[in-house]
């Protein structure tokens, strides 16, 4: 028998190789497991939460759950054992809305996250200037002015003006996306570069912010950013293909180990263009996927798209790493952004009610497209007038296929402020609400900066209601928005305790079994695998993540420092702390 004291690295190899003389045929594979688990706290997150002791697993499947004792007669001469010592065991985690390859891409520039105020950004990029050749582009994300402890003198629209990058950096171009990706912060040259003048209008669905002489101040909110970012991709388009290649791949190895550090064994990306998903089918054809990935189409109203869709379709197959069976549209941007589309204008900026990022006519034919090609439909909705908007189209879209709605499973990303009227329709049309929990904890300080205290308190993130009046809802990070950990955006939706120690209108936050239900099961149903995956069952997909704590029992205080100790993807062990 083996026990978990024995080095990592043996174990991990006795488990796979057990697995490999499995898969070969080997005389115990009928009778015996590969791998126990035995002596924790196994929450299985079944019909019923039921609570174990231990589980056996074979190959890439559970084969047993039951008590230490029951779980005992699978142990044969080949099987490793871990003794779990009392730790807890649940499903592996199910990020359910962030960005791949993203994800990737902002470990490999600039992380501006923790920055906690402009200085600290202007002397970050000092630094990292100084190891640039002249017309090189300088990448950052992260940046957020509304968790910053100090804020500079001069300011437009609550946002700095670019001088000082301009002084650091007058030979090379800068592109600084801010956490929530909604908006961009560049300096004079890359404004120079993408032909932005005094007289450049803002496009469709965007703003280039200018100051009060009419000077472009160097913000630039959702499609304003195109305008740049087109530019640094022509740029990017002159390097090598073998160059692209090992970048994306990085990307991929670096994305994944940080998802299967945080227990994340399924990723649903919330919007990969066509391209991108035959690189990852190359990936997956070549059993390097590091984790499975949930893909949604990123959804553009033209002819390429729509005749690409029967052939990108990809539904799920037995031990799967990459699905493809939804579509990602988008009808508004960020509220920190002043891009959600609001029923009234902001508080902050009365001039604006939000911005339409994609016309309500574009989502419709989508949707259409979705269902006769047999895609889900997720769409981004912030604002209580997009929620509402977007509740309307599927409504008409339901009703156009004579349907509820519950078989098409379409979704709402991000659900963030909806007025109290549309709540009962989540749970009514069958709609799901993804939301993320992360998010009502990092930006409740500020969201009535925003929307003034009572619209706040009666339109933001309502999952109590939600969940009581019949809506399924699924759970997330946005990450790079916000960090890949479950645990946090866990904690965030059972105590809703900002990042200033207050609670945000604990009255709407969720119980220790909905929201591991939100992390797990719920997005397991979101994807259409609830039969796969998102529960430790007889069967199931071993997709394990083994905490250092009970996060349904512990107190609340003490969630913030439990520690994923180990994930399991597919029977084999993937990860482990230390």
């Amino acid at each position: 028998m083996v026990r978990q004291t024995l080095n990592i690295c043996t174990l991990l190899l006795m488990v796979n190789t057990n697995i490999l003389a499995r898969e070969g045929g080997s005389k115990f594979s009928d009778t015996f497991a590969d791998l126990v688990l035995t002596g924790g706290t196994v929450a299985t997150v079944d019909q019923g939460m039921s609570i174990a002791e231990g589980i056996a697993i074979r190959g890439s499947r559970i084969v047993a759950i039951g008590t230490a004792s029951e779980i005992s007669r699978f142990v044969g001469p080949t099987t490793a054992v871990i003794d779990l010592e009392g730790k807890f065991v649940m499903p592996g985690f199910i990020e359910g809305h962030g960005h791949f390859m993203s994800l990737g891409r902002s470990l490999q520039i600039l992380d501006l996250s923790e920055a906690e105020d402009w200085d600290e950004i202007v002397s970050q990029t000092a630094l990292a200037v100084d190891s640039l050749e002249p017309g090189q582009w300088l990448y950052g994300r992260g940046w957020h002015q509304d968790k910053w402890k100090n804020l500079p003198e001069k300011m437009v629209d609550g946002v700095p003006t670019n001088e000082r990058l301009n002084e650091i950096a007058p030979e090379n171009p800068i592109i600084f996306g801010h956490a929530s990706g909604h908006a961009s912060f560049v300096n004079d040259y890359a404004l120079e570069l993408a032909e932005i003048n005094p007289f450049t209008p803002d496009p469709l669905g965007g703003e280039i912010v200018r100051d009060s002489a009419g000077r472009a101040t160097g913000l630039l909110r959702e499609t304003a950013q195109r305008l740049v970012r087109r530019v640094s991709e022509e740029s990017q388009s002159k390097i090598s293909e073998e160059l692209k290649l090992s970048q994306m791949i990085d990307q991929v190895r670096l994305a994944g180990e940080m998802a299967l550090r945080n227990g994340v064994t399924t990723f649903h990306d919330a919007g990969t263009d066509l391209a991108t998903i035959k690189f990852l089918k190359r990936l997956e054809d070549e059993g390097k996927l590091p984790l499975r990935l949930y893909v949604m189409i990123r959804g553009v109203n033209d002819a390429e798209f729509f005749g690409n869709l029967k052939g990108s379709l990809a539904l799920p197959e037995p031990d799967d790493f990459l699905v493809v069976r939804s579509i990602k549209t988008q009808l508004d941007g960020a509220l920190g952004a002043h891009g959600a589309w609001l029923l009234e204008p902001y508080e902050d900026l009365n001039s604006s009610e939000g911005l339409v990022l994609q016309t309500l006519s574009d989502i419709e034919s989508i949707a259409d497209a979705a269902i006769e090609n047999g895609y889900q439909l997720n769409t981004h909705a912030i604002g209580d007038r997009a929620n509402r908007e977007i509740l309307d189209l599927y409504e008409r879209v339901f009703k156009k296929n004579s349907s509820t709605g519950e078989e098409f499973r379409f979704r709402v990303e991000h659900a963030q402020h909806v007025h109290p009227s549309d709540v009962p329709r989540f749970g009514a049309l069958g709609v799901i609400a993804s939301v993320q929990g992360i998010h009502c904890v990092s930006d409740g300080p500020w969201i009535p900066s925003r929307l003034g205290e009572m619209r706040t308190r009666r339109t933001s993130y309502p999952w109590r209601d939600l969940i009581d009046s019949g809506a399924l809802i699924a759970n997330g990070t946005d990450v790079p928005v916000e960090k890949i950990s479950p645990l946090a955006s866990f904690t965030a939706s059972v105590t809703r305790t900002m990042n200033n120690g207050e609670l945000f209108y604990p009255a709407q936050k969720m119980s220790r079994s909905e929201a591991i239900k939100s992390y797990t099961i719920n997005n397991a149903f979101a994807a259409f695998e609830e039969f796969e995956k998102g529960s430790l069952e007889v069967g199931k997909l071993a997709d394990i993540a083994i905490l250092s704590d009970n996060i349904l029992e512990i107190s609340d205080e003490r969630l913030p420092t439990v520690k994923v100790d180990m994930t399991i993807l597919g029977g084999r062990i993937v990860y482990s702390r230390g």
